[in-house]
């Protein structure tokens, strides 16, 4: 033991005693120096280094407003302390700039904005979840082509080709963390058809039209969870559309192992081969070209040719492109059924929603779909003009410009969908992206029992709707530096990190709200 005290090495923060036990300086020793100042006692009294965890919090709220989106999700990622430091990122609202297509994600509860890459010129957003994009690019004779991009990581997915007559594509969802070979995605492709899709697949499958009443629209989608899709219609109506099992398969024109893909022949183009590459003002080799090859003047029905990343999707004639018989899909089947009992179809809004609600249906041309808590709830805006209708049993009911009415679903009453006043302290978003619902109180910049939406006067713009008020208020005033006049607000924004399949966040007040979804269940049941 003594030969071990002697060769003791000193540790890293650690001070060394003299073995004096005493106390009391020896004679041959001299006594030791005063301590001049502060500095000198911090560098003598040697104090071991601090955690990185330990750092001061305002310390850390600076160094994280230098930091990118991806940076400050990783910081906010690293440990409890710095997570409860640093505001999260979302939600944020997606708005892109007149002078330049880098979009930004202006955050809500940090109150700035984050750059992300920069969007394909001609890219227009269909859809948005767990912070992923779906772009609709327009191609040569109204067709589109569909790319799934992450604006923080820039990665791609570009999607099979939907072919079907109907070009406009109001709205696309898609199932959480896609890969380029593990994905599911719906869309509305016309006022009563669905298409889906599954990694694997040659193209979109397009179901066949969905029943509904003389009028009647599809309007809006929400992906839950296990490939649940809502399909809500503008009478209030709601589907649900059952997505094939997600699994990994091989693109259908991939060869197998003992396959070895044919070599293309090398084809000189005609000097009037026209390339038409898509153009972004940064990132140009991030996503690789979209292009037309024709085949020259005198072949002008000769059939065009798409590629997309360097793979042809399916060559076919555009111009003389109608609907007909086509090779298998490669999509496993999906159904779509009506939400409601089969005694109460068709669909009628009397039966459906509970009075004055049934008259005011009409009315409330912007509806959206969402989940909360396990709840399905129908958001319903008057977007057009101040009405005042006459009740069919007698009264008046006004209907401001913009009033919002939130409907949540009964399945045990009849009628099974009538209004609430408050959503239990959480908020819901709602807009081009799949609609989220996250408890929003004690959340910096939020708060509960509200709807974010995007409308208003003028061009788009955040719009939060308190239940409490009965008013909407921009959501602008919330987010610092934001340059107004000269930008166009898309969806809403959320990161993986916050959303995830049940739309909830933590808390423990989350808790109490399930306990009383449970007890209201139970109530209803017994009703």
């Amino acid at each position: 033991m003594e030969e071990e005290e002697e060769h003791k090495i000193p540790q890293p923060g650690n001070r060394l005693e003299p073995s004096n036990p005493s106390g009391v300086a020896a004679p041959d020793q001299p006594p030791a120096p005063p301590i001049a100042d502060a500095a000198d006692a911090g560098a003598a009294a040697m104090a071991p280094f601090r955690r990185w965890a330990d750092l001061p919090p305002d310390l850390l709220c600076r160094v994280g407003d230098r930091l990118d989106l991806k940076c400050y999700a990783s910081a906010r990622g690293a440990c409890t302390a710095w997570r409860s430091a640093l505001s999260p990122a979302s939600p944020a609202l997606l708005v892109l700039s007149d002078a330049r297509m880098c979009p930004s994600a202006a955050s809500l509860p940090t109150r700035r904005c984050f750059d992300l890459a920069a969007i394909l010129t001609g890219g227009r957003c269909v859809g948005s979840s767990n912070g992923w994009l779906v772009l609709s690019i327009a191609l040569y004779g109204g067709q589109s082509a569909f790319v799934l991009f992450n604006p923080i990581t820039t990665t791609e997915i570009v999607l099979p080709p939907l072919i079907y007559e109907s070009r406009w594509v109001s709205k696309v969802v898609f199932a959480p963390s896609p890969a380029k070979d593990d994905y599911a995605a719906a869309a509305i492709c016309d006022i009563d058809r669905i298409a889906y899709v599954t990694a694997g697949a040659r193209r979109w499958a397009v179901l066949d039209p969905v029943r509904l009443v003389t009028g009647d629209q599809l309007t809006d989608v929400v992906y839950h969870d296990k490939g649940k899709v809502y399909c809500l219609t503008r009478c209030g109506d709601v589907h649900l559309l059952r997505l094939p099992e997600r699994r990994r398969r091989k693109p259908a024109d991939e060869p197998g192992p003992s396959e070895q893909p044919p070599e293309a022949p090398v084809v000189p183009l005609p000097e009037c081969a026209v390339a038409i590459r898509a153009r972004r003002t940064q990132l140009h080799h991030n996503f690789r070209m979209v292009c037309y090859d024709h085949l020259g003047p005198r072949d002008q029905m000769m059939p065009m040719k798409l590629t997309v990343c360097s793979e042809t999707l399916i060559p076919f004639n555009y111009r003389r492109f109608a609907i007909g018989p086509l090779e298998p899909d490669l999509n496993a089947p999906a159904t779509v059924e009506p939400l409601l009992p089969e005694g109460n179809l068709p669909f009628d809004p009397a039966t459906s929603f509970a009075p004055p609600y049934n008259t005011v249906s009409a009315f409330t041309n912007a509806k959206n779909i969402v989940l909360c808590e396990g709840n399905l709830y129908q958001i319903w805006r008057n977007a057009s003009c101040t009405v005042t209708l006459q009740l069919p049993g007698g009264g008046h009911r006004r209907v401001s410009e913009n009033e919002i009415l939130v409907l949540r679903y009964y399945p045990r009453r009849q009628p099974c969908w009538d209004a609430v006043t408050d959503l239990g302290g959480y908020s819901v978003f709602v807009g081009r992206n799949n609609a989220v619902s996250m408890y929003a109180e004690g959340v910096h910049g939020l708060k509960g029992n509200c709807v974010y939406w995007i409308g208003g006067r003028g061009r788009d713009q955040g719009m939060v709707f308190d239940m409490e008020t009965g008013r909407s208020t921009p959501c602008y005033p919330l987010v610092g530096g934001m340059p107004g006049p000269l930008q166009s607000t898309i969806c809403w924004f959320f990161l993986s990190d916050i959303v995830n399949a049940s739309n909830n966040s933590g808390g423990r007040r989350v808790y109490q709200t399930r306990s009383r979804s449970r007890a209201e269940r139970a109530q209803d049941m017994e009703e």
